[in-house]
Formats: C-alpha cells, sequence, structure tokens
C-alpha cells in the first residue's frame, strides 16, 4: 500500500544551510517547593486532541542535519495504535529512496534503488540508524501527534504560565498564553543512559502541533525541523499498510550496514 502524495515532492538531498533558530527558552524545574496542584487539568488540557487520535497520516517536510549530514527530505508518514508506522522518503520521479514499516516489534526498511533490505529489525535501532532518534514505532506516534503521558501528582509550577511533569528522567513543559490560555505541550525533554534530547511544538492546528523541532543535545548528533501537511487522523489503515513487498534479487543487509552505508549513513547516498 502506498501514502498518498502531493504532487510535488522533493527528494532526500544534501543542504548547506542548518536549521539554525534558537531553542525554546525552557523554565527550571522549581524543585518540590512549588508543587502545582491544577498539573492533572494542564497535562489533560494539553493532550485531550492527541489522545483521541488512534491513527494519523501527514506528509512531513523534513529539514536539518543528521549525524554532521544536512539534509532536506519528504516524508509520507502512517501511524496506528499500538505500535505500527510506515514512513516514504519519497522522490520527484521514480521509486522512493527507502520504505520503513514496522508492527510491534518488527521493522523492516527497504531501499529500492539500491536493492538492499533489512528485516526483522528492531524499529527503535533501525529508526535511530536512519535518522539518529531513539525511536520506537509507539514514540514516533506520540512525538508526531504532540502526546504524551506522566504523573501528575509530581507535577510543578514555574509562574502562572509554565507546568513542569517530571516523567522519570524525561521532563514535559506545559504552557499557555493569552486569549486563548490554553494548555500546550510545548517540549519534552528526553533522557536516556546513553542521550539527552528534546522535542519542541509550534503552530498548533486542533490541538495538535504542525512544527515540531527534534535536537539532540550535542546538535552534531541530530537537529531536525519537520513541518506537517495534509494531517488526517483516525483514518482505517489495515495492516496492508504496515507491510513492504520486497522484490526478487533484493539484498540482505545489516543494521550496522545501514548506519555505515544507508540513506544518511557515513559512506551512504546523499540524496541521488
Amino acid at each position: 500500500m502506498r501514502l498518498r502524495a502531493a504532487p510535488v515532492a522533493a527528494s532526500l538531498a544534501l543542504l548547506t544551510a542548518s536549521c539554525g533558530a534558537p531553542l525554546m527558552k525552557l523554565p527550571k524545574l522549581p524543585g518540590p517547593a512549588a508543587p502545582a496542584s491544577d498539573a492533572r487539568d494542564a497535562l489533560a488540557d494539553a493532550t485531550k486532541a492527541c489522545r483521541a487520535v488512534s491513527s494519523f497520516t501527514a506528509e512531513t517536510a523534513a529539514s536539518g542535519s543528521v549525524a554532521g549530514r544536512r539534509l532536506r527530505a519528504r516524508l509520507l508518514v502512517g501511524l496506528a495504535a499500538p505500535a505500527s508506522a510506515r514512513i516514504e522518503a519519497a522522490a520527484p520521479f521514480g521509486e522512493p529512496l527507502f520504505f520503513f514499516v514496522s508492527r510491534g516489534g518488527d521493522a523492516t526498511l527497504l531501499l529500492p534503488r539500491d536493492r538492499r533490505v533489512l528485516e526483522h529489525g528492531t524499529p527503535r535501532d533501525v529508526l535511530e540508524a536512519v535518522t539518529g532518534i531513539p525511536l520506537s514505532a509507539a514514540d514516533l506516534r506520540s512525538t508526531l501527534t504532540g502526546c504524551a503521558s506522566a504523573d501528575p501528582a509530581r507535577g510543578q509550577r514555574a509562574g502562572d504560565d509554565w507546568r513542569i511533569v517530571p516523567d522519570g528522567e524525561n521532563e514535559l513543559y506545559l504552557n499557555r498564553k493569552p486569549p486563548a490560555a490554553e494548555w500546550r505541550l510545548v517540549a519534552v525533554v528526553h533522557r536516556d543512559p546513553s542521550s539527552e534530547w528534546r522535542a519542541e511544538y509550534r503552530d498548533f492546528q486542533n490541538g495538535m502541533p504542525r512544527t515540531i523541532r527534534l535536537v539532540s543535545r550535542d546538535a552534531r548528533r541530530f537537529d531536525l525541523r519537520l513541518e506537517l501537511s495534509q494531517v488526517e487522523t483516525n483514518v482505517p489503515l489495515g495492516a496492508e499498510a504496515f507491510r513492504v513487498r520486497v522484490p526478487a534479487g533484493t539484498e540482505p543487509i545489516t543494521l550496522e550496514d545501514l548506519r555505515q552505508n544507508g540513506p544518511l549513513g557515513r559512506s551512504g547516498a546523499n540524496g541521488r
């Protein structure tokens, strides 16, 4: 199954410009002396739209850098609960540059132009090899819809218009601005033993972001700006959407091959 593409789609290409924009200025976690009794309501308000999303499709214009390489790509994305994902890197002509599909804990990445395929990978590992970002399929759906869950009992105030909700080692940042004064999830800081990165959200429509920035603490690892368009939610996506036909004669590759020689690898293709 092919996701619907716009009439004009840009191929993956190297750029000479970076994202450039400064990161959002986030308040510091104030500490246990500043509990927020309204954190539960604020988090529910900020995520009410995305929590109703069971499936999601969008065209995504991506720009920025991965592993120090500038890039621009138009991606066709389809996501479905609980953990299914499909990403096509569209090209102006001919076959897509790659297909990524996953269901549950099983992922496939097909490079049709190179006749190479990685099968039965872990979605988080395959996506990290391609994009630098350690996301499972379920995490990808949460990230692109601007959704998150955490224990609001630990929420803290940072002035009148900020609430910070710790989630393990991560932190959710909620903000409201007049005149609407609706709470928005504007940033999530992710931490794990090997990395720290953040997602920032802007340009909300119908309660969900249309511009997302994903940037690692060491921005040389990844710094991506995603602009979403043609967004549709809760449309039927059957199991066939998360499968890909591997043509005869396609050569298998390993995860390390992908890291080294994949579409964004250190010695891989550069937008041909």
